[in-house]
């Protein structure tokens, strides 16, 4: 039923997956018959993340904690496995706006937003074959939501969740394609503009349960994927794919 909404949903919308998917490489390996590709038992999980966009055009990302065994201090928007949604929440956009209340504490109001899908991700768990083999596999539904409210009126009203949330920041169109640019695989990022900022503002929580500002370095944002294990923070390479997707919606 899952699965069938979401291809209903998006229908002629973008799909993709990184080029060093660890099952692309998997499928490319001679295995007995009958053996079953990791993660086994698992299949393939639904999920949703919500870009959410201010009135003034910027986009809300949050850095995973360092804590998590899935992921850690990645940035992402937020968002939620289906097979947990669905649990209390049947619907792909009520899931979504649950996510976002749960992690960055933001409600949105009724009739003061409106929403599209984006695309959808192929996400894996380790994310490449070199880290080891993936032990989670995603199919990621991105939805732009569009709130009336300003960036100054949202953060006003941020409060996020520490236990997964360890800062976030919000992207203009600007850093934003710099940021979709580093395409990862690659060795260096295309295209980039070079009258880039060194440090794009952002917002760390403390220990003590407190917020203070951040000079998050550019160049953070830019890294890509490496070769092996790394907890190192970056953007994750779906995150790219739905900015990219997102400056399309802007005309980019």
């Amino acid at each position: 039923m899952a699965a069938a909404r979401v291809l209903l949903l998006l229908s002629g919308r973008p799909e993709s997956r990184p080029p060093f998917c660890p099952f692309a490489a998997l499928d490319q390996q001679p295995r007995a018959p009958g053996v079953e590709l990791p993660p086994k038992g698992r299949g393939v999980d639904l999920g949703v993340a919500v870009i959410l966009q201010s009135s003034d055009q910027t986009v809300l990302l949050t850095r995973r904690t360092s804590t998590l065994n899935v992921s850690p201090n990645l940035w992402v928007p937020p968002g939620i496995g289906l097979s947990d949604l669905l649990s209390s929440h049947p619907q792909l956009l009520d899931g979504g706006l649950r996510e976002l209340w749960e992690e960055s504490g933001l409600q949105l109001p009724q009739g003061q937003f409106s929403w599209v899908p984006l695309g959808l991700w192929e996400s894996a768990y380790p994310p490449k074959l070199s880290w080891g083999l993936p032990k989670y596999h995603h199919i990621v539904l991105y939805l732009l939501v569009i709130s009336q409210e300003s960036q100054q009126q949202l953060q006003a009203r941020i409060q996020p969740n520490a236990g997964e949330v360890s800062a976030f920041m919000w992207l203009g169109p600007d850093i934003a394609a710099a940021v979709a640019a580093t395409e990862d695989g690659t060795e260096t990022p295309k295209h980039l503009p070079q009258d880039l900022p060194s440090s794009v503002p952002a917002v760390e929580l403390k220990e003590n349960g407190g917020a203070q500002p951040l000079a998050l370095p550019t160049s953070t944002l830019l890294r890509t994927t490496p070769g092996t294990a790394d907890s190192r923070e970056r953007v994750s390479t779906g995150t790219k794919f739905a900015l990219t997707l997102w400056l399309q919606h802007l005309g980019r």
